[in-house]
């Protein structure tokens, strides 16, 4: 079984077992996190899209880590105006294993 479920900003599609990386959410390791924004399922049963989303259907996952992604580096320059920055960015990201899918 499916689900395609709607998080910042993007649809993914996990089954369960999956693990995945989402921008950062507050939580610890062992947490859980409930994700209801359920936009369709799918499995043996065969197909089943929501309006826009499956009422009472959700997936719940298990917060792995939170982790830093790779440093992005974001320089600025405006030509025979002498200025030049350089700054460095790192995006917090959570990883999380969804134990289950519920319709």
């Amino acid at each position: 079984m499916y689900a395609i479920i709607a998080e910042d900003g993007r649809q993914l599609k996990v089954h369960e077992g999956d693990t995945l990386q989402i921008d950062y959410r507050g939580g610890e390791t062992g947490d859980e996190l409930k994700f209801e924004t359920v936009l369709a399922t799918g499995g043996e049963g065969g197909i089943k899209l929501g309006t826009p989303t499956i009422a009472g259907a959700s997936v719940t996952a298990q917060v792995l880590e939170v982790v830093q992604g790779p440093k992005l580096v974001v320089q600025k320059m405006r030509r025979r105006k002498n200025l030049r920055r350089r700054n460095g960015h790192r995006q917090m990201f959570t990883t999380v294993k969804i134990t289950k899918i519920t319709v």
